[in-house]
């Protein structure tokens, strides 16, 4: 069967014709638009007759650009006709054509591939415990006890390790001082290991207002190349110790920091919270294992246009994110001693996988006909105004009224996404995960709740 059109990979052929009258009336049109821009002598400005500028310029004078007025209708009644879904900007050719004939236009377009679905009724993925543990309460409890803890000043012992020490310093090599080798009021755990290896070893055992040489030798691969290896001393001037004290996990701790007045009460608070957190952990990492296993199933030939896109999209977020925190992309490429092409193609691996992504979702909405009516979209509008004026009718409904105005279609592709992944997620079979993935997914949780 004729569709209308040749096909050839992603990309799509066929001609759209513009009939004689059409251009005739649109070379009038252009005429009317741009007649104020012609001098001619013996015509006010903007009075020239249409065939007197013809006779000037040439006979087909108004003819491109009346094609370029008629062409983007043209082109989309032709794209719905052939129910064609493009990703790209069309490449464009004009037949040869004489004046007062039809105008024949030869386009090719990049429209979204073909995909095809694997078995995704029935697909496979590792089970997510959503069970709270004893350890996450703890966690969560250890948190606020380091929140509150109080500093401790110590003046009646040497330093030890643990402690907090406040140290002015400088540092020689050969005998000179070297640049970044000098500090003030620098505050430092012992045993930390945040300086250079040896240094806070020979800082315990001292006591406040001491002032002592600390000697050591830079590692040979450090940071700065010119002090790789070499000797140093440092000139250490100590000027308090003091120590963080935790206080004890009882009824009156948990009184300090919360509504609640027991400590058992308290846990059961934390249980709720850490349950509603492991829920949604749970359903964000489902959702990542089923678009992985989602994906392996599809075959599609993703085009490179829709990988660009995506690849953009990403750069101008990480623009943005940069440019709130007062850091220039420049800068932070240069960090990664990279340049923009260099960091685009670092993203291009990612950048395949969400588009494959979203192919194979489509294809999925479009196979299981998933669909959202205005009403969920007038829900989802409620849910966001609620959030923000909860029981401020007047001002809620203001705000749905815009959200549903200015954000309509986002809001239904969202919708239809969320549908479709629980349509998914209703089918999907659970199994057990192997024991160093549930290694991996006690840390996962752990950096949630942190």
């Amino acid at each position: 069967m004729d569709k209308g059109y040749k096909k050839e990979g992603n990309k799509v052929s066929f001609s759209l014709t513009l009939p004689a009258q059409d251009v005739a009336d649109a070379e009038v049109t252009v005429y009317k638009k741009n007649k104020q821009y012609f001098n001619v002598p013996g015509f006010r400005k903007g009075k020239a007759p249409k065939k007197l500028i013809e006779n000037m310029y040439g006979k087909d004078f108004f003819v491109e650009d009346a094609i370029n007025e008629l062409l983007p209708k043209a082109y989309g009644d032709k794209l719905e006709e052939l129910d064609l879904n493009v990703i790209d900007q069309p490449h464009i050719d004009l037949e040869d054509y004489e004046s007062g004939e039809d105008v024949v236009v030869q386009v090719e377009v990049e429209v979204v591939p073909d995909v095809e679905l694997g078995d995704y009724k029935n697909l496979e993925i590792e089970k997510v415990d959503e069970e709270v543990t004893e350890d996450q309460i703890d966690r969560r409890i250890e948190q606020e006890r380091q929140k509150n803890a109080r500093r401790l000043n110590i003046d009646d012992r040497p330093a030890e390790n643990g402690d907090l020490v406040n140290i002015d310093f400088v540092g020689k090599v050969d005998g000179k001082e070297f640049e970044g080798g000098s500090g003030s009021d620098q505050e430092l755990e012992l045993g930390s290991g945040t300086f250079i290896p040896g240094f806070e070893e020979q800082i315990v055992g001292k006591n406040v207002n001491d002032q002592f040489d600390v000697e050591v030798t830079f590692p040979e691969k450090y940071q700065v190349e010119d002090l790789q290896g070499k000797d140093a001393v440092f000139t250490v001037d100590l000027k308090s110790i003091s120590k963080e004290e935790l206080p004890e996990v009882d009824d009156d701790f948990v009184m300090d920091i919360s509504e609640y007045d027991t400590l058992d009460e308290y846990k059961d608070h934390l249980k709720e919270e850490i349950a509603e957190s492991n829920k949604q952990f749970a359903r964000q990492k489902r959702e990542e294992e089923l678009m992985n296993e989602l994906i392996k199933i599809t075959e599609v030939d993703v085009p490179e246009v829709m990988v660009n896109r995506v690849v953009d999209e990403q750069v101008a977020g990480y623009e943005q994110n940069f440019r709130s925190q007062g850091i220039a992309l420049e800068q932070y490429l240069s960090m990664l001693n990279t340049d923009l092409d260099g960091f685009k193609d670092s993203l291009k691996d990612d950048a395949e996988k969400v588009v494959r992504t979203r192919l194979a979702m489509d294809a999925i909405v479009e196979k299981e006909n998933i669909e959202v009516t205005d009403e969920e979209i007038e829900e989802e509008a409620n849910t966001v105004a609620d959030k923000y004026f909860g029981e401020d009718e007047e001002q809620k409904k203001q705000m749905v009224s815009f959200i549903v105005s200015s954000q309509k279609d986002q809001i239904k592709q969202d919708l239809i996404y969320r549908k479709a992944v629980d349509f998914l997620l209703g089918l999907v079979k659970e199994v057990e995960k192997k024991e160093e993935a549930d290694e991996d997914q006690d840390k996962d949780q752990a950096d949630v709740e942190e």
